[in-house]
Protein backbone atom coordinates (compact mmCIF):
# COMPACT_ATOMS: atom_id res chain seq x y z
CA UNK A 1 0.00 0.00 0.00
CA UNK A 2 1.26 3.50 -0.77
CA UNK A 3 1.47 6.26 1.81
CA UNK A 4 -1.47 7.98 0.13
CA UNK A 5 -3.56 4.81 0.48
CA UNK A 6 -2.57 4.47 4.15
CA UNK A 7 -3.58 8.07 4.85
CA UNK A 8 -6.90 7.57 3.02
CA UNK A 9 -7.54 4.44 5.10
CA UNK A 10 -7.02 6.48 8.26
CA UNK A 11 -9.28 9.28 7.04
CA UNK A 12 -12.05 7.11 5.60
CA UNK A 13 -12.11 4.44 8.32
CA UNK A 14 -10.98 6.18 11.51
CA UNK A 15 -13.20 4.15 13.84
CA UNK A 16 -12.16 0.86 12.32
CA UNK A 17 -8.46 1.63 12.21
CA UNK A 18 -8.14 3.64 15.40
CA UNK A 19 -10.57 1.79 17.66
CA UNK A 20 -10.40 -1.78 16.40
CA UNK A 21 -6.63 -1.52 16.02
CA UNK A 22 -6.15 0.56 19.18
CA UNK A 23 -2.63 -0.49 20.14
CA UNK A 24 -2.65 -1.31 23.86
CA UNK A 25 1.03 -2.29 23.64
CA UNK A 26 1.94 1.23 22.49
CA UNK A 27 -0.28 2.73 25.19
CA UNK A 28 1.39 0.64 27.89
CA UNK A 29 5.00 1.27 26.90
CA UNK A 30 4.50 4.94 26.00
CA UNK A 31 2.73 5.67 29.30
CA UNK A 32 5.45 3.94 31.26
CA UNK A 33 8.43 5.63 29.60
CA UNK A 34 6.92 9.09 29.22
CA UNK A 35 5.68 9.09 32.79
CA UNK A 36 9.27 8.50 33.89
CA UNK A 37 10.49 11.30 31.57
CA UNK A 38 8.01 13.77 33.11
CA UNK A 39 8.81 12.58 36.63
CA UNK A 40 12.55 13.12 36.15
CA UNK A 41 12.12 16.44 34.33
CA UNK A 42 10.06 17.82 37.23
CA UNK A 43 11.83 16.24 40.20
CA UNK A 44 13.78 19.42 40.96
CA UNK A 45 10.45 21.04 41.87
CA UNK A 46 9.83 18.37 44.47
CA UNK A 47 8.39 14.90 44.72
CA UNK A 48 4.79 16.15 44.70
CA UNK A 49 5.25 18.12 41.44
CA UNK A 50 7.15 15.28 39.79
CA UNK A 51 4.55 12.71 40.79
CA UNK A 52 1.71 14.93 39.56
CA UNK A 53 3.42 15.42 36.18
CA UNK A 54 4.07 11.67 35.91
CA UNK A 55 0.46 10.76 36.75
CA UNK A 56 -0.92 13.32 34.29
CA UNK A 57 1.34 11.92 31.57
CA UNK A 58 0.39 8.33 32.41
CA UNK A 59 -3.29 9.16 32.10
CA UNK A 60 -2.85 11.22 28.92
CA UNK A 61 -0.69 8.58 27.23
CA UNK A 62 -2.84 5.67 28.40
CA UNK A 63 -5.81 7.32 26.69
CA UNK A 64 -4.09 8.46 23.50
CA UNK A 65 -1.03 6.36 22.71
CA UNK A 66 -3.12 3.41 21.60
CA UNK A 67 -4.49 5.63 18.84
CA UNK A 68 -0.99 6.86 17.94
CA UNK A 69 0.17 3.24 17.87
CA UNK A 70 -2.66 2.37 15.48
CA UNK A 71 -1.66 5.27 13.23
CA UNK A 72 1.99 4.15 13.33
CA UNK A 73 1.00 0.57 12.55
CA UNK A 74 -1.08 1.72 9.56
CA UNK A 75 1.54 4.12 8.21
CA UNK A 76 4.23 1.48 8.75
CA UNK A 77 2.48 -0.76 6.24
CA UNK A 78 3.10 1.68 3.39
CA UNK A 79 5.69 1.22 0.65
CA UNK A 80 8.44 2.21 0.51
CA UNK A 81 9.08 1.74 4.20
CA UNK A 82 10.69 5.13 4.72
CA UNK A 83 7.56 6.96 3.46
CA UNK A 84 5.52 5.65 6.39
CA UNK A 85 8.31 6.41 8.86
CA UNK A 86 8.66 10.01 7.67
CA UNK A 87 4.89 10.55 7.67
CA UNK A 88 4.64 9.18 11.21
CA UNK A 89 7.57 11.36 12.30
CA UNK A 90 5.69 14.46 11.12
CA UNK A 91 2.07 13.60 11.93
CA UNK A 92 2.42 12.05 15.39
CA UNK A 93 4.59 14.70 17.09
CA UNK A 94 2.41 17.55 15.82
CA UNK A 95 -0.76 15.95 17.18
CA UNK A 96 0.53 14.24 20.32
CA UNK A 97 2.77 17.00 21.63
CA UNK A 98 0.23 19.72 20.97
CA UNK A 99 -2.28 17.86 23.15
CA UNK A 100 0.43 16.92 25.65
CA UNK A 101 1.41 20.59 25.99
CA UNK A 102 -2.21 21.60 26.67
CA UNK A 103 -2.67 18.87 29.31
CA UNK A 104 0.47 19.89 31.20
CA UNK A 105 -0.08 23.62 30.72
CA UNK A 106 -3.56 23.32 32.22
CA UNK A 107 -2.23 21.40 35.23
CA UNK A 108 0.70 23.86 35.60
CA UNK A 109 3.51 21.31 35.20
CA UNK A 110 6.51 23.22 36.57
CA UNK A 111 9.18 22.38 33.99
CA UNK A 112 6.96 22.25 30.96
CA UNK A 113 9.59 23.23 28.39
CA UNK A 114 12.14 20.59 29.36
CA UNK A 115 9.37 18.01 29.79
CA UNK A 116 7.93 18.57 26.32
CA UNK A 117 11.34 18.78 24.62
CA UNK A 118 12.42 15.54 26.32
CA UNK A 119 9.19 13.87 25.27
CA UNK A 120 9.63 15.10 21.69
CA UNK A 121 13.17 13.72 21.54
CA UNK A 122 11.85 10.39 22.74
CA UNK A 123 9.12 10.55 20.09
CA UNK A 124 11.66 10.88 17.28
CA UNK A 125 13.43 7.70 18.35
CA UNK A 126 10.37 5.73 19.45
CA UNK A 127 8.38 6.52 16.29
CA UNK A 128 11.19 5.30 14.06
CA UNK A 129 11.65 2.23 16.25
CA UNK A 130 7.93 1.45 16.34
CA UNK A 131 7.65 1.76 12.55
CA UNK A 132 10.60 -0.61 12.21
CA UNK A 133 9.34 -3.08 14.82
CA UNK A 134 5.71 -3.07 13.66
CA UNK A 135 6.78 -3.60 10.08
CA UNK A 136 8.49 -6.77 11.31
CA UNK A 137 5.43 -7.98 13.19
CA UNK A 138 6.48 -6.92 16.69
CA UNK A 139 4.42 -4.65 18.98
CA UNK A 140 1.42 -4.94 16.65
CA UNK A 141 -2.16 -5.71 17.63
CA UNK A 142 -4.99 -7.33 15.75
CA UNK A 143 -5.78 -10.74 14.37
CA UNK A 144 -2.87 -13.18 14.58
CA UNK A 145 -0.62 -10.66 16.33
CA UNK A 146 1.98 -12.02 18.75
CA UNK A 147 1.44 -11.90 22.48
CA UNK A 148 3.31 -9.39 24.61
CA UNK A 149 5.55 -12.25 25.84
CA UNK A 150 6.42 -13.15 22.24
CA UNK A 151 7.13 -9.48 21.51
CA UNK A 152 9.43 -9.26 24.53
CA UNK A 153 11.37 -12.32 23.33
CA UNK A 154 11.70 -10.80 19.85
CA UNK A 155 12.73 -7.32 21.04
CA UNK A 156 16.49 -7.95 21.41
CA UNK A 157 16.67 -9.07 17.76
CA UNK A 158 14.44 -6.20 16.62
CA UNK A 159 16.46 -3.64 18.60
CA UNK A 160 19.68 -5.03 17.11
CA UNK A 161 18.25 -4.78 13.59
CA UNK A 162 17.02 -1.24 14.25
CA UNK A 163 20.42 -0.14 15.53
CA UNK A 164 22.11 -1.73 12.50
CA UNK A 165 19.97 0.07 9.88
CA UNK A 166 22.16 3.19 9.74
CA UNK A 167 25.54 1.42 9.68
CA UNK A 168 24.31 -1.14 7.12
CA UNK A 169 22.95 1.62 4.88
CA UNK A 170 26.24 3.55 5.17
CA UNK A 171 28.28 0.42 4.42
CA UNK A 172 26.19 -0.38 1.33
CA UNK A 173 26.40 3.24 0.18
CA UNK A 174 30.18 3.30 0.53
CA UNK A 175 30.55 -0.05 -1.24
CA UNK A 176 28.29 1.17 -4.05
CA UNK A 177 30.39 4.33 -4.44
CA UNK A 178 33.57 2.26 -4.78
CA UNK A 179 32.18 0.09 -7.57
Amino acid sequence: MTLREALYRLLLNPADLLVRRWNWKAAFFSSLVRGIIFFLANLRSGLWAATGAMLAEWIYRALTSGFYGAITQTLGESEPEWHGAVAAMILLPVVSHSLEFVVHWLRHTPHLKVSIISSMCFTVISTLFNCYAMRRGTLVVGANSPSLAQDMRALPRVIGGFLAVGPVWLWKSLRGAEA
